[in-house]
């Protein structure tokens, strides 16, 4: 009898607010219509939480970001007589999915600059590892207001549809301004947890392609790692799903790099996540 008043009660709060994710009731005349929910998803039958990450995934910001980073490290190496400004190749291969400072730390070397690492508290621009981060980040920020910040339309319709088919989902994001940007966009309220920078440094995690960050979201939420799947478009990323052992990395391929992402450990690649949503 207790069961059935559970149930009763959990079924009412259905028809009113939508369904709770992981709660082990099914109310009457409506499995049918939960299956059919769970066989939109293209995603395999194990799956039980998705981890996305932000830029490039749900958020049209890449572009801000890498406009951020040119403008920063262009000025930079003027200031130094630099022959080579900053390139999308430079933006892949040394930053894109790192977290800032990392980011900082790997173009320089690939330019053989050495500069001292600071600390988080340098001012924006003083020639040490964390100064350039931080002026980067000041770019961004101001990037951000300038030109907003939208969704990708594909990533919500995604969202949504894992939700209501009972999925977790979690951000991990190595940016620090990572719930700044979600509320912008309107969407933090379609996630159950947040993985960004801020979370990484006081958890003391390594950032991208080490799969930590992707872990602790899987932690958080309560999901063993096989049961997760991962989102991502950066390359540093997907190696970071593949190392940790997830049971299916996605990437999403905004740029003309799939070939590169299967080869980095993706299992399947997109171009917009409205691919992995079946019609009814």
């Amino acid at each position: 009898m207790r069961v059935s008043v559970r149930r009763s009660a959990y079924c009412l709060i259905v028809r009113s607010f939508g369904p709770i994710p992981h709660w082990p009731y099914v109310c009457q005349g409506d499995r049918d219509e939960g299956s059919k929910v769970l066989s939109t998803l293209r995603l395999p039958s194990s799956i039980r939480a998705c981890l996305f990450d932000l830029d490039g995934v749900l958020t049209d910001t890449a572009d801000l970001h890498e406009a951020a980073w040119k403008e920063m490290f262009d000025a930079f190496l003027a200031g130094r007589g630099g022959p080579q400004p900053f390139s999308r190749s430079d933006y892949e291969a040394y930053v894109d999915g790192k977290p800032r400072y990392d980011g900082v730390a790997s173009f320089l070397a690939s330019r053989h600059i050495e500069l001292p690492q600071g600390s988080s508290s340098d001012a924006a621009g003083v020639e040490t590892v964390h100064g350039l981060g931080n002026r980067k980040n000041a770019i961004v920020r101001r990037l951000m207001r300038e030109r907003g910040v939208n969704p990708y339309p594909g990533s919500v319709l995604f969202v949504r549809a894992a939700r209501r088919a009972g999925l977790r989902t979690a951000v991990v994001s190595a940016s620090a301004n990572a719930r700044d940007v979600l509320e912008a966009a309107k969407i933090s309220a379609l996630f159950d947890a947040l993985v960004d920078g801020s979370v990484a440094a006081r958890m003391h995690l390594s950032g991208k392609p080490a799969p930590d960050t992707y872990l602790a979201a899987a932690r958080e939420l309560g999901i063993e790692r096989k049961h997760a799947a991962v989102f991502e478009d950066a390359l540093a990323g997907v190696e970071s799903g593949r190392a940790g052992g997830f049971g299916y990395v996605v990437g999403v391929d905004r740029d003309h790099q799939t070939r590169a992402l299967f080869d980095h450990g993706a299992d399947v690649v997109v171009r917009d996540l409205a691919e992995l949503v079946a019609p009814l």
